[in-house]
């Protein structure tokens, strides 16, 4: 949970020359103590688009520009979206080249992450890049509800196996700071003892009202997934829509690495 520090759930002002200081590190072991033993069980990354990138070149013409940050699922810390929002906005009216404003992109993101973070910039009208997650929607299923509260015992297997990829568009948690819901497509990938759909619906529709940030949510569907159906491969990649002009699109797997094209889906 951040602290009082952070500038989520608070007013503030939003600055327009370059302030790296509003930039607010979120300790990724506080969102992890469900996880046990040494080590990580998945590696991954955290894709971020912002598409409210805009700055000034040295003749104080503006410039605009699609961001695409990649944050390793290892690093010690990842970003909070506000300070995020308001670090990238205070190069509004910075007269700064491109070139350099990559470099300071990079350094400033990872003295906050503590790792190493890609920086990619692209034109603010790029061809488009939209496609449906893999996988067959599990969203057909005829479910009834009435926890929402997430709960790995509602996860099951039927026994026989399986090397499939699902997704459901039904996805839905909140932040813990200010209470907004998020919305997400999840696709799980998987190689073993075939899943319960229905049982797989269920356990993603019981995060609806719950509060956690977007990479807590996906590293915990991994954690409960992997403990709970014992698949011998698994990757989950969740979606979410833009709050603030930025979506965050966490990765996590133990056999595959990340999808090198930011790909968005429809409702992105």
């Amino acid at each position: 949970m951040p602290s009082d520090r952070s500038p989520l759930g608070h007013a503030t002002g939003y600055p327009e020359h370059y302030d790296a200081s509003v930039l607010f590190a979120v300790d990724r072991g506080e969102q992890r103590t469900y996880l046990s033993g040494p080590g990580l069980p998945f590696t991954g990354v955290d894709l971020w688009t912002a598409f409210e990138l805009t700055w000034l070149d040295h003749d104080g013409k503006p410039q605009t520009a699609i961001g695409e940050f990649r944050v390793g699922a290892d690093s010690p810390a990842m970003v909070e979206s506000k300070s995020l929002k308001l670090y990238l906005g205070s190069f509004a009216q910075e007269r700064i080249a491109s070139d350099e404003l990559v470099s300071t992109l990079r350094a400033d993101l990872e003295r906050t992450c503590g790792a190493p973070v890609g920086v990619t910039l692209h034109p603010a009208s790029p061809g488009v890049r939209v496609a449906e997650l893999a996988g067959e929607s599990i969203d057909v299923s005829k479910i009834a509800m009435d926890r929402y509260r997430p709960d790995p015992a509602l996860l099951g297997r039927v026994g026989t196996l399986a090397d499939e990829t699902l997704r459901t568009a039904l996805f839905r948690s909140n932040c813990p700071v200010t209470g907004q819901p998020d919305y997400a497509d999840v696709m799980v990938r998987y190689r073993g003892p075939r899943i319960d759909r229905d049982a797989l619906l269920r356990y993603f529709v019981s995060y609806r009202e719950h509060a956690a940030f977007h990479e807590a949510c996906v590293e915990r569907m991994f954690v409960d997934i992997a403990l709970h159906c014992r698949p011998d491969q698994l990757t989950v990649y969740a979606r979410f829509l833009r709050r603030g002009g930025i979506d965050i699109n966490p990765f996590r797997s133990n056999f595959e690495t990340a999808p090198q094209r930011n790909e968005r889906t429809p409702r992105q």
